[in-house]
């Protein structure tokens, strides 16, 4: 059973956190990872550093900028995680951009997934309906969860049409907006969570986009089956170094 799955079996609310590979330095990926795991984090998505990342905020896109300034590549990533699962037993998704897995192979890519333990991928900028008709066979091959992302302005259709082709969860993005933080969520983006969760879908959502405490992560949560953080703990590395995350994770639950 792949990974993603056996954590969604056990945990009530996830919480996954993002980070760019690379950054703030490039040996970081190991040690931030090791953190995170001892922390209690449920799951972790490895931010692939690409140079116009369309949908992330500024401190995402700054922290890609500066992890590809810091030497970090496609090739550089796999190379640091090629013993990862001798040391980390979470899942880890690797979030990021078709292009850069178009040029180092698509089948490449895939068979270095494998071969190091990922469970899954999520490319924002990879249309469901080209994985269905061009990639799913392959992914399926490999066993890589390919996730997608949904938006409060999705309609139904294509958020059922998402949902039969899902496996690991379906990413709830809170607004329409580019990734960032947020202290708060209004009546609009509750009403949201609640509709998706009205509409029984059979893959999990987990909720991105604007978390970044304990309160934004409760709200989150209370309708769907986790949340996910990138901005806010980019942010607080920077500041407090990778020795502190301990520190964030105890304050967001």
């Amino acid at each position: 059973m792949n990974r993603i799955d056996e954590t969604f079996q056990k945990k009530k609310k996830l919480l996954s956190i993002y980070f760019s590979a690379g950054h703030p330095e490039l040996e970081d990926t190991f040690p931030i990872l090791c953190a995170l795991q001892d922390s209690g984090v449920d799951m972790v998505e490895i931010g692939l550093p690409f140079s116009d990342p369309l949908a992330d905020g500024p401190t995402i896109q700054k922290s890609s900028t500066r992890a590809l300034l810091n030497g970090m590549t496609t090739e550089k990533l796999f190379d640091q995680l090629q013993n990862i699962r001798d040391s980390i037993h979470i899942p880890l998704v690797l979030m990021g951009y078709f292009n850069p897995i178009m040029q180092f192979g698509i089948k490449r890519f895939c068979e270095k997934c494998l071969s190091i333990g990922i469970d899954g991928l999520i490319i924002p900028d990879l249309p469901v309906d080209i994985y269905h008709q061009k990639y799913k066979p392959l992914f399926d091959q490999y066993n890589l969860y390919n996730m997608f992302l949904i938006t409060p302005q999705t309609p139904e259709e294509r958020i059922r049409y998402i949902d039969s082709l899902s496996s690991g969860f379906i990413y709830m993005v809170s607004s329409a907006s580019v990734t960032g933080v947020q202290n708060t969520f209004g009546n609009t983006q509750e009403d949201y969570f609640k509709r998706i969760a009205q509409m029984k879908l059979n893959t999990p959502q987990v909720v991105g986009f604007g978390i970044s405490n304990a309160e934004t992560y409760r709200a989150a949560t209370r309708f769907s089956s986790g949340a996910i953080i990138g901005s806010a703990f980019i942010q607080f590395i920077e500041k407090k170094g990778v020795s502190a995350i301990p520190d964030f994770i105890k304050s967001i639950r």
